[in-house]
């Protein structure tokens, strides 16, 4: 029997166990109540509150516009439903940045305002001490290294990343830094496999891949993307799971027939 059916609480402890005797870790975004708690049921390991927000509800063509005000009310919303799932907040972009202090205070008020179980951040040795800072508060961190959208214009693309020998040695090292400074796990993004594969076996804590091959120590997918309602949006990492964005859109069409058509409500829909 898998480690997560096992207990009624998952934990940062519960991951890196899975992680040891090699049971895949299962991450998905939600961003509201009633997504969290279909995610929740489902018996998602890990929901990440992810700044993503900023696109899938939103609308916003980066991470960057989300504030901490707005991860807050979205985590508060996903965290009363998660009853099982250990919930992770993404510290927005420009509230942890060059400031450790702020970090700190960004990370409490997450912690404090949504009840939340940790944090994940964007960045290796660039933000050690926002990181350090954070954990000696006791709050646990999540990294985040390959593509990470919010320094999406110093990239200038959302190509793979970590391609070239420098950057995927950066990489490891920054990899091997974050595990030093105590975080409990790392999402790497959009980067070779082989490259991840090696991470994976080079660090003890878990390591969560999107769009970084079958040799991560789990997957995350962004919820809007893994169930289809963002119509268009088709990486190569990505596997949809449904197709939602038609299916509700002709559930709607049909709403909106059936009042034209005054046959809604009929008479055993009214009192």
């Amino acid at each position: 029997m898998s480690i997560h059916k096992e207990v009624k609480r998952i934990t940062t402890h519960i991951v890196q166990e899975m992680k040891n005797r090699g049971e895949k870790i299962a991450m998905l975004t939600a961003y509201d109540y009633s997504m969290a708690a279909i995610v929740d049921d489902a018996g998602m390991d890990i929901i990440l509150v992810g700044d993503s927000a900023s696109n899938v509800m939103a609308g916003h063509e980066t991470t960057l516009p989300i504030t901490l005000d707005q991860m807050i009310y979205h985590a508060s919303s996903v965290v009363r439903a998660a009853k099982r799932a250990l919930v992770i907040v993404d510290l927005p972009f420009g509230s942890y940045q060059g400031n450790s202090k702020e970090a700190l205070n960004s990370a409490i008020r997450i912690m404090k305002e949504s009840g939340a179980h940790g944090v994940k951040m964007e960045g290796g040795i660039e933000i050690a001490e926002s990181v350090t800072r954070i954990l000696t508060a006791g709050i646990p961190v999540m990294g985040h290294l390959g593509l990470t959208p919010q320094s999406i214009y110093k990239f200038g693309t959302y190509t793979v990343r970590a391609k070239q020998d420098a950057e995927a040695q950066k990489l490891r090292e920054d990899a091997i830094t974050l595990q030093e400074l105590g975080c409990f796990a790392i999402v790497v993004e959009k980067i070779p496999a082989k490259l991840a594969k090696e991470v994976a076996e080079s660090v003890q804590i878990p390591i969560i891949g999107i769009g970084a091959g079958q040799h991560c120590d789990g997957q995350v997918l962004v919820i809007h993307d893994m169930l289809g309602i963002n119509k268009g949006f088709k990486p190569r990492f990505l596997r949809q799971y449904a197709n939602l964005y038609d299916q509700m859109n002709g559930a709607i069409k049909n709403y909106v027939g059936d009042i034209k058509s005054k046959s809604f409500p009929n008479e055993q829909e009214q009192y």
